[in-house]
């Protein structure tokens, strides 16, 4: 009696086809149950800076908020913070004293545990005292807290309506009988804050935070641009936008309402806009220094030092030390990225662009793509993709800054650079030729882009035609026309992938690994190179390297049902090559079990493995291992094969009992 369908690969029969008990029998392999308990001996995994917009000055020699040293009222401009590229420059600015004008207005001053002084208006014009709150934390609660002691007057502008007041941070009051710089009236003027690009908070209140007035005055730029300046305070800052918009539009030579309109871009991270506005502010009023000092540092933080040291550096306006101090520093580091670029050494490059951003050019679209371009070129694909994904692209607001550079081409050209290449890389070749010759019209005298544009074109144009080759069956031009392409651009994991199914076609399986290998080198997670890998090795018979490429597959797309199957198949070849690679020698019987001489053969066999117990003994079943018989050529049944250390030794089909026994016996020795 032959064996049943149950019989496993790694389990002996323990009866033959007269019942005796606990003789040497043999196995039986095939795709369907039986291999089920090897593929539990396999492991199945493989092992492989914006903060609040309400904060105050953090800085020390704290003061009174006096706005722009020069004659024209920016009253209710917003100021920036004592640390920020956008604040008061001086000993003067900070934070600490809450002041406001009103009518017949007179100053008190705040004492208490932790805050500086608060002075507001007092409609009686004369010196306020009392208890209360000494001044209004960077939360918006009251902070600190005593008597309030008489203060000097100071005249107001009447009419103006009162707003919300600065921020008081605490443990930071003012040193009493500090002199404070004279400015000249400002109603509603936004002081100095604790947050970058000048967030800071909306000097001038009664007592209490008032509240925005239910009715609003389109037509009176002074009304809209008090809601602005509350909007803004309360980090509204497409509500404040809107409003200083309105007002704009009443009064279009107003530069503190375009300063003011800067701060709200930059809080909703629109710097190029802001950048727009804030030199507007500076043309309408040459003398605007505040103005001027935020176009520096938004040029700073955009990386562009030339820029930024010209407007921070202005005649007459005095130099704030730590501003000069970020600007060199980012200057340094933006040189140094410059000449690693110049010898390719990009991890010095990711360095450099580290160094700058933490120094202060935090916003550099520039940087950013040079970041992905050093990503790039250190086979980091995915890390520069995201890079990329995070430039917002520089628009030159207007003719003059058009031409601004940075390492030596256009902005906005060596952005259009980088992209090409990250397309490139990513096999969309058409997309990087339309990026390269945007890049060219930007920057036409460049040689690097116009070299660029160059090599582009030639590299889409290898790759069209090493498709089209194949798809004509002329393999070995099409491997020919990728290479060209691979002399172009040498990391082009998509030439080298596509080369590879060329020579898998070509039957050059060892070179198809090896170009698939290099894909991977350059992107590591290229699945499509490991699956012709993959195939590359089944052709090769190296099951274990398949099988280890398909786990890999099954893991990276694991709802893939063509990549499970050809995973088990390969498996199972693996299994059989491991069985039949053992140096004792191994007998196969490849069957059909409808057949009736492969049962004949079968019954024989049970009684060879009394006999030669040293030897091992297997069945196959041509119908439910397909995959086995195609490998092993067997096209007829019954065939037996005996292997010894994975190599044929012995082929005999339909064979005779006596010729059987007799092969079995010359190679059990």
């Amino acid at each position: 009696m032959s064996p049943s369908g149950s019989d496993t690969f790694t389990h002996h029969l323990h009866n033959n086809e007269d019942g005796d008990a606990n003789i040497h029998t043999y196995k039986i392999l095939h795709s369907g149950s039986p291999v089920s308990p090897l593929y539990k001996t396999r492991p199945n995994q493989l092992t492989t800076t914006t903060r609040s917009s309400t904060s105050s000055g953090s800085g020390p020699n704290i003061g009174l908020v006096t706005g722009p040293q020069h004659s024209n009222d920016h009253s209710g401009e917003l100021s920036g913070s004592a640390d920020s590229p956008f604040t008061g420059f001086g000993p003067a600015y900070g934070a600490g004293l809450v002041s406001w004008s009103g009518p017949n207005c007179g100053l008190g001053s705040g004492s208490g545990s932790g805050s500086g002084l608060v002075s507001g208006s007092n409609t009686n014009g004369g010196l306020s005292s009392g208890s209360g709150s000494g001044g209004i934390s960077s939360t918006g609660s009251v902070c600190g807290g005593g008597s309030i002691r008489s203060g000097h007057a100071r005249s107001g502008s009447t009419g103006t309506p009162n707003a919300v007041g600065n921020i008081c941070p605490t443990g930071r009051g003012l040193k009493l009988g500090m002199t404070m710089p004279c400015r000249s009236t400002r109603s509603d003027v936004l002081g100095s804050g604790g947050v970058n690009y000048g967030h800071g908070s909306i000097i001038g209140s009664n007592n209490n935070i008032v509240k925005q007035s239910s009715k609003c005055n389109d037509d009176d730029p002074e009304e809209l641009k008090r809601l602005g300046n509350e909007s803004y305070m309360k980090g509204n800052y497409a509500e404040a936008l809107g409003l200083y918009n309105k007002a704009i539009a009443i009064s279009p030579g107003n530069a503190t309402l375009h300063c003011n309109k800067a701060v709200s871009l930059i809080g909703l991270k629109n710097l190029p806009q802001a950048l727009k506005e804030c030199k507007e502010a500076v043309r309408l009023d040459p003398g605007y220094q505040r103005a001027r000092r935020r176009l520096g540092s938004l040029f700073l933080s955009l990386g562009l030092v030339e820029n930024a040291r010209k407007h921070l550096t202005v005649p007459g306006m005095q130099v704030d030390p730590i501003e000069m101090q970020k600007l060199q520093t980012v200057e340094m580091h933006i040189l140094k990225c410059s000449n690693a670029r110049r010898i390719h050494d990009w991890e010095s490059i990711l360095r450099e662009i580290d160094a700058a951003v933490a120094s202060g050019a935090d916003s550099s679209p520039q940087l950013f793509a040079c970041r992905a371009e050093a990503l790039l070129n250190l086979h980091r694909l995915d890390d520069a993709s995201l890079s990329l994904s995070n430039v917002t692209k520089f628009e030159a607001p207007t003719a003059p800054y058009s031409q601004l550079k940075f390492l030596g081409m256009l902005c906005e050209a060596y952005l259009l650079v980088v992209r090409a290449q990250i397309e490139l890389a990513h096999g969309r070749f058409d997309n990087a030729v339309t990026a390269a010759e945007k890049a060219a019209e930007t920057d036409p005298r460049n040689r690097e882009v116009s070299v660029l544009l160059k090599n582009m074109r030639l590299v889409a144009r290898a790759h069209s035609r090493g498709n089209d080759l194949f798809k004509s069956e002329r393999f070995t031009e099409a491997c020919s026309a990728y290479g060209e392409g691979l002399k172009i651009y040498p990391s082009n994991s998509i030439l080298y992938c596509n080369r590879a199914a060329c020579w898998y076609k070509l039957g050059s399986w060892e070179t198809s690994v090896d170009d698939c290998d290099q894909a991977r080198q350059i992107q590591a997670n290229y699945s499509k190179a490991l699956l012709r890998r993959a195939a590359s090795y089944s052709k090769l018979e190296r099951w274990a390297e398949a099988v280890t490429d398909y786990d890999v597959l099954k893991k990276e797309i694991p709802y893939d049902n063509e990549i499970a199957e050809k995973w088990s198949l390969v498996l199972l070849l693996e299994q059989f090559r491991a069985a039949v690679s053992s140096p004792i020698a191994t007998v196969v019987h490849f069957k059909e079990a409808s057949d009736t001489k492969c049962k004949q053969v079968s019954q024989f066999l049970f009684t060879l493995c009394s006999r030669y117990p040293s030897m091992s003994f297997l069945k196959v079943d041509v119908n439910e291992s397909q995959a086995i018989a195609n490998s092993e050529n067997i096209k007829i049944v019954p065939t037996v094969k005996i292997y010894r250390s994975g190599n044929r030794v012995k082929e005999m089909v339909c064979p005779s009992p006596e010729a059987l026994e007799s092969s079995v016996r010359h190679y059990s020795v």
